[in-house]
C-alpha cells in the first residue's frame, strides 16, 4: 500500500472511532476531488451545496464503512454521485450517463500520457477546469479513473455502464486533454501554481465532529 493510501486508511479508521482531527484529515484529502467530480454533473451555482450534502451523508454513515483507502474513495464518490443525481432529478433534469461503444483499446498514445502528467502536476482547480471542458461522459470517466484512481469496474458501477465503456471514455477524454494541455500550457512548468487550501469542513457536517469544524 502506498504511503498516501496508508495514511488515508488510518485516518478513516480513526475517524470511525470519533477522532475529530482524523475526520478533518479525511475531508481535506478528498474534498477537492469530490467537489470537482460534482462540478462535472451539476450547475456551478449548486456544486457547493450538493457536495456539502454528500459530506453530511459521509459523516453520518462513516462508522458503517468497511475497507481500505481505495474502497473509501469509491464509497464517498458513490455518495457524491447519488446526491448529484438526486439534485438533478429534483430540478427536473435527466442525468447524463456514459453510453459509449465498448472497444478494444490499443496502448495509450503519448498525447494521453501528457494529459495524465498534467493532471498529476497541475493544481486541483486547474485540473478540473480542463476536465470540465470535456463531454460529460468523458469528464466523468477521467475524474473517476485518472483523478480519483478508481478501477474500471468500480467506475463502471458508478456510471451505470460497462468497464470497457469507461476505459473508452477515459481514453478519449485523455486524448482531448492532451490537446488542451498542449494548447494552454506549452511549457507545463509555467502553468503550475501552488494548490489552494481546501475549503473548511461544511458547517453541520456531523454532531460527532463539531470541534473539527
Amino acid at each position: 500500500m502506498q504511503g498516501a493510501d496508508s495514511d488515508l486508511t488510518a485516518a478513516v479508521q480513526a475517524a470511525q472511532d470519533g477522532d475529530e482531527y482524523a475526520f478533518t484529515r479525511v475531508f481535506r484529502a478528498l474534498h477537492p476531488r469530490l467537489l470537482g467530480y460534482v462540478r462535472t454533473m451539476v450547475a456551478e451555482r449548486d456544486v457547493e451545496d450538493v457536495t456539502a450534502e454528500a459530506w453530511l451523508h459521509i459523516s453520518r454513515d462513516i462508522s458503517r464503512f468497511s475497507g481500505d483507502a481505495d474502497r473509501f474513495r469509491g464509497w464517498t464518490t458513490r455518495i457524491a454521485r447519488n446526491r448529484a443525481l438526486d439534485h438533478l432529478r429534483a430540478m427536473g433534469r435527466r442525468p447524463q450517463e456514459a453510453h459509449v461503444e465498448d472497444a478494444t483499446l490499443a496502448e495509450l498514445p503519448g498525447g494521453a500520457d501528457t494529459a495524465e502528467e498534467a493532471i498529476d502536476a497541475l493544481a486541483t482547480s486547474q485540473t478540473f477546469s480542463l476536465v470540465r471542458s470535456l463531454p460529460q461522459e468523458q469528464a466523468g470517466a477521467v475524474v473517476l479513473r485518472t483523478v480519483l484512481g478508481l478501477d474500471a469496474r468500480r467506475a463502471a458501477r458508478l456510471l451505470g455502464c460497462r468497464p470497457g465503456a469507461v476505459r473508452t471514455a477515459n481514453h478519449r477524454g485523455l486524448r482531448r486533454l492532451a490537446k488542451l494541455v498542449a494548447d494552454r500550457c506549452p511549457d507545463l512548468e509555467e502553468c503550475l501554481v501552488p494548490e489552494r487550501v481546501p475549503d473548511p469542513v461544511p458547517e453541520g457536517v456531523t454532531e460527532n465532529h463539531r470541534s473539527a469544524l
